[in-house]
């Protein structure tokens, strides 16, 4: 049977980046409120920097598990993050045990973070991977939008792999969606055509953000 990570140990990774983050940088977080108070819910983040994850962990309403690359579980780091709850998946293959867990964790009504580009790149949902539309269908979750703005607009003058210390990020969180059509089918077919309906509803919720926050 495969360990599905606790709630509990997504919140103590909620707690250290609350301080991190609010520590490091100025985040300006939008749209909080839409986010389900409890139930499944999955954010699906545009990805442009190492740090929109543990961005929006640490500024989320609620703990989160990410899907993480195994090629970040290395050493202490790799102990640590799954001390907090976040789960391992090898993008090469299907990795039953990353599908697993990350259904426990809906299953059991916590909040699933996915990059659904699959990669860090432009951060605009121009590619989407179908991995979002089978956890969002299979599970019945909700999805929430979620734009991360700012993290890779400058490089810091001390650390250059990190955005400048106390500049500002942005993080939006959009309107709550189904992904599926209400049939609870799993097909190819109502896979494909629920990756179509995200990819409409996530590129929304980035101009809009972008709008929002002038970036």
């Amino acid at each position: 049977m495969t360990e599905v990570p606790s709630a509990r140990s997504a919140d103590v990774g909620r707690r250290i980046g609350v301080g991190l983050m609010y520590g490091l940088w100025k985040p300006r977080v939008l749209g909080a409120w839409r986010v389900p108070a409890t139930g499944p819910v999955i954010f699906a983040v545009n990805h442009s920097h190492n740090i929109d994850g543990p961005m929006v962990m640490g500024v989320a309403p609620r703990p989160t598990h990410f899907l993480i690359k195994k090629e970040a579980f290395v050493g202490p780091l790799g102990s640590f993050l799954t001390g907090i709850g976040q789960v391992q998946v090898d993008r090469t293959t299907t990795d039953r045990t990353a599908i697993s867990r990350a259904l426990g964790v809906l299953q059991a009504g916590g909040v699933l973070g996915i990059f659904p580009e699959g990669t860090r790149g432009e951060g605009d949902f121009a590619s989407l991977r179908a991995g979002l539309a089978y956890f969002a269908v299979r599970s019945g979750a909700l999805i929430v939008p979620v734009a991360v703005l700012g993290s890779a607009e400058r490089r810091g003058r001390l650390v250059k792999a990190l955005p400048p210390l106390r500049s500002r990020v942005d993080v939006v969180f959009g309107d709550p969606f189904e992904a599926g059509d209400g049939t609870g089918r799993r097909t190819r077919k109502a896979l494909d055509e629920a990756t179509e309906r995200i990819q409409k509803e996530l590129t929304a919720h980035l101009e809009n953000a972008r709008r929002l926050t002038g970036r």
